[in-house]
Formats: structure tokens, sequence, C-alpha cells
């Protein structure tokens, strides 16, 4: 007689984790049909687990502390949680490699080839980087002759000969090397031939192009690919501490990936190859979650932590992108990043009286040691939260420990002035949209913020970025420069082809081919180009695609 197969008719679960720089959160949800015309909606009985629960220095003893707060325990019947063979995947969204950059921690030493000569010459290779972060990275640099223009045609001939003295040269010093070749994201021909000289020179070293990574613009392109080739180490070392705390979970089976910066996932090979597209995944998870969480496609979202606030935009679900680039410690960089307004309030944000005037709020925050220092906690140092106490908008800690004399109405005021500013830097027009509140400090929101048709404080809303972890479908994108004029083809036919293009690369990553939908497009007219010509960026995304048990 066959013995049964416990996994055979198990429900599906999938797990999602947060990994914030102050705590890790964790969720357990069910797995939706990818076919359902709910998918982008959940309800309270979808989360069948959570928990909260310190971050650790190693990453591991937090994620795996975590596990064990949503997985089943034989010993503890009456706690909800998953069985491990019930779970089929896990999803991670980390602040891990942002902290990375701003700390100048684990990061490689990194060899840089432009191909760009004669044209890139007068600015050389992370020139304007801060001068710590640019003495740990750099290992040296060279620009050879080459690159494009932006219809694709050789600008210069590319120069092997010059690739190979590079690689001579930074041989002994290089753990990583960054290749970005002048408007490669048109004809990536040159890049892919001069990472071909780099491993037959230097072997198996881990080479990073800029094509696959950043969108137009050399410099913050450059920079981009530089801050990833740096950072394979850090991806190397937390791909190996989630995979060892699911092993000690029994997790094995279940199949990990990471959220990237536009709130869809990464497998691990990718996560290893790009890490740059994870920085941020953070607030990105906030927003999908807040999406999911309330069924508003489109609406304003406010993420509130301990130490800052993040205000953003929701278009169909996923967050929108910013048009502009970046700064991530103190570097140019312009790959796809949520378009956010950050501000310096949160649960701890310290609150300090002085003698005459109101009290100056911020920005520094007593952070994870606000159930020690907080007032309402016995502590000595007013925050925020007091404040929202003092108003009843929060209910925690002990409201009679709040000093008489002190007044902490004019923090707050100061403090609901500041979110109703970020809310209308972050609106895109004169429409008013409903604002959703998440993170565990979303209690200092007022019922009632300008420019908002209201506020919505769904279930779950302090573990949204976990959830958003969870509910992470799988993207495709395409960036490219098409011609419009009379020479080029139809604006139908280009914007299908890319449609087409993005909707492959979706399925290609893992996306159900059956509901995988374009979910952006955007046409950039380009300027002073001898045919008229455009950019289009198309992103297609859908859910995962189903696995065997």
């Amino acid at each position: 007689m066959n013995k049964p197969n416990p996994r055979a008719h198990a429900p599906r679960l999938r797990i999602g984790i947060d990994v914030g720089g102050t705590n890790t959160d964790a969720v357990v949800l069910r797995e939706q049909d990818p076919t359902s015309t709910s998918q982008n909606t959940m309800t309270a009985a979808d989360v069948l687990a959570r928990t909260k629960v310190a971050t650790s220095a190693d990453i591991t003893s937090g994620v795996t502390q975590a596990l064990r707060g949503v997985l089943a325990d034989p010993t503890t019947p009456e706690r909800a949680g998953a069985h491990p063979h019930q779970v089929a995947r896990v999803m991670i969204g980390t602040t891990h490699a942002t902290n990375a950059v701003l700390q100048r921690n684990g990061l490689r030493r990194v060899a840089v080839l432009r191909i760009g000569a004669p044209a890139s010459t007068a600015i050389r290779p992370m020139f304007g980087w801060p001068p710590d972060l640019c003495a740990q990275v750099d290992a040296g640099s060279a620009i050879v002759r080459g690159g494009v223009e932006l219809d694709g045609s050789a600008a210069a001939a590319f120069d092997t000969e010059a690739v190979s003295r590079f690689c001579a040269t930074v041989a002994e010093r290089a753990e990583a090397i960054a290749v970005c070749g002048v408007f490669s994201p048109a004809a990536p021909d040159q890049e892919r031939h001069a990472a071909e000289v780099i491993r037959r020179e230097l072997g198996d070293i881990p080479v990073s192009m800029s094509h696959e990574l950043g969108s137009l613009g050399l410099l913050e392109r450059e920079n981009t690919t530089i801050l990833n080739a740096a950072l394979g180490g850090v991806a190397t070392h937390l791909i190996d501490a989630i995979r060892a705390g699911l092993d000690s979970h029994d997790l094995g089976h279940a199949i990990p990936y990471f959220a990237q910066n536009d709130g869809t996932l990464l497998s691990l090979e990718e996560t290893r190859r790009a890490p740059v597209l994870t920085i941020g995944s953070g607030p990105a998870n906030s927003l999908r979650g807040a999406a999911m969480l309330t069924g508003e496609p489109n609406a304003l979202v406010v993420d509130v932590g301990g130490t800052s606030a993040d205000v953003g935009a929701l278009t169909q679900t996923f967050p929108r992108e910013s048009a502009f680039g970046v700064e991530v410690g103190g570097v140019a960089t312009n790959f796809r990043m949520p378009d956010l307004v950050s501000i310096a309030i949160g649960g701890g944000t310290v609150v300090r009286f002085r003698d005459e005037g109101p009290p100056t709020v911020g920005p520094d925050s007593v952070g994870y040691r606000l159930a020690e220092e907080a007032l309402v906690f016995g502590g000595a140092t007013p925050t925020l939260s007091d404040a929202a106490v003092a108003a009843g908008r929060g209910e925690f800690g002990d409201r009679s420990l709040l000093p008489g004399h002190l007044s902490l109405s004019a923090a707050l005021e100061h403090a609901d002035a500041e979110i109703a500013d970020a809310i209308d830097r972050i609106k895109s027009s004169g429409t008013d949209l409903p604002l959703i509140a998440v993170g565990g400090g979303s209690v200092l929101v007022p019922d009632t913020v300008p420019g908002t048709t209201g506020v919505l404080r769904p279930a779950h809303h302090d573990v949204a970025n976990a959830i958003g972890a969870a509910i992470g479908t799988v993207s495709g994108n395409v960036d490219r420069i098409v011609e419009v004029g009379q020479g080029g083809a139809s604006r139908t036919r280009l914007i299908d082809d890319a449609r087409e293009a993005a909707v492959a690369a979706a399925v290609r990553a893992g996306a159900d081919p059956s509901v995988v939908e374009v979910v952006e497009i955007d046409e950039i007219p380009l300027s002073y180009l001898r045919e008229p010509a455009v950019r289009l960026r198309v992103k297609a995304a859908g859910p995962l695609a189903g696995t065997n048990d």
C-alpha cells in the first residue's frame, strides 16, 4: 500500500518577509488562484499568521525568529501558523543592500570599463562620488574607444586590445568589473563583447553590464552598474542567510524570491546578478501591500515607521515609478525606483520643548528604542508616539505617564502639516485620491488630510510591507528608442511590438502567460535627432505560474 503524501492535497501557502532596519515582519497568506477576479484584493481571513520581531545584525537569526513566529508549533497547538510542507513560496523584501551602501559595509572593489572614447573622456568614472565610498570601492578604471549613437549605429570602432590591457592593470585588485557603454541600452553588443574579453582574461570574475540595469544617461547608468558590482558580495551573503533560515525550518522545498524596486519579484539567480534592483523594495512592498489590503488600484499611500514616513502613489496597484534619477548613498543613479517623498516623521521622532515658542520635532528618532524611551512606556524622551496617545489617536502604553505640564498638540500639528505637504508634493494631478495609511507608526496620520478623499486604515496595516512581498508578481520591462518619422514603422505597430516583448519578458521571468498583462506604457519624445524618435517604456506583470507540489 502506498504511503500518503502529506503535500499532495495541502493548501498552497506563501510566506512574505520584510527585513527592515528595525523590525523583521513575516506573514503567511493563502496562495490565490491567478485566474480569480479577486486576485487584487484580500480579506483579513487570507492572513493566516503574522509576526513582528527585532531585526538581527546577522539577518539569519531575525529571519529564523520571524519564521518561528508564523509556522505551526506542535507543542503549542492553539497557536495559528503554517506547516512547512504547506508553504510553496517565500518572498523576501529587504533594506540590506541600501544599508550596505549607506554604511559602506561589505562592498566589493570594482574596476570600471567605460566604452566611449573619444566622446566621453571629459568626466572620469566615479566622478562626484563621496570620497569615503569611492576609496572603498574604486579598483581602477579605463575609457576605451567605442560606443554607439542613439539609433544604435557605431560611434567609433570598439578597441578590443584596450580591454585586454585594462584587464592586465586591474587583475590584482579588482573583485568585480562594471562595464558601461555610451548609449548601450540602444545596442548592447559592445558591452557583451567586452564582458567576453574580460572573462577570457580574468576568468570567472563577476561582470555587471549597464544595459541590463539602467536607462539612458551615461554617468547615472555607470554609477548604477558600479553599485551593482559592489553589492555582489552582499547579495551572496544575504542569499546564503535566507537559505540557512529556510533550511532550519524545513522549508528547503519552498521557492524563494526577492522583491525588487518596482514591487515585483526576482529569482535568487537574478538577485545575485542584479542586487541593486532590490534597493527600493521596502517602500515598494508597503505600497503593494496597501493596494492589496484595500482593493484600491489608484491611491496615495503613507507608510509611517519609527524614524520616517514615505509617501507614494499607486497606479493600477503598482508603485508609480520616479521619472528622475535617485541618489543612493550620495551617488546619482537612474534605475527603476518608486516615486517617493520621504519625511522625518515617525513614531519614534523626538519632540523637544523650548522656553518660548512651539516645540521642535525631529529629525532624530529613538528608533527601535521606542518601547524603552517614550514617555508612555516609562521612558524620559517625548516622542510623536506620545503625542498620538495624548490626542487619542493611539491606544498603547500608559497614558497616565504623560506629564500634565507638557502640551504635545503643537508637535502633532507639525507632523500633520509635514504629511499634508508630502502628499501635495507627490500628487501628479488636482484630482483627490484616497489615502491609505500603513506601517507601525500610522496612528500619527489624522483621519482627515487635505487633498485626499479620506484616510483608509486596513486590517494588518502594520505588516503591509510583508504582505506586499508575499503578493509579489513578476514583471518584464522594455525600454527602447524607436523612430517615428517617415522612415520608421507606425506608432501603433511600435507600441504593439514593445507590448509583446514586455509580456514575453514577464513570462520568461516566471509569470503565468494566461493572465500576464501590460500595466504601464510611457512614450517620451526625444529632441535633437536627425529623425523624429521616442523612447518607449513598457512594463508587463502577472502572478507567478503554478509549480508542481
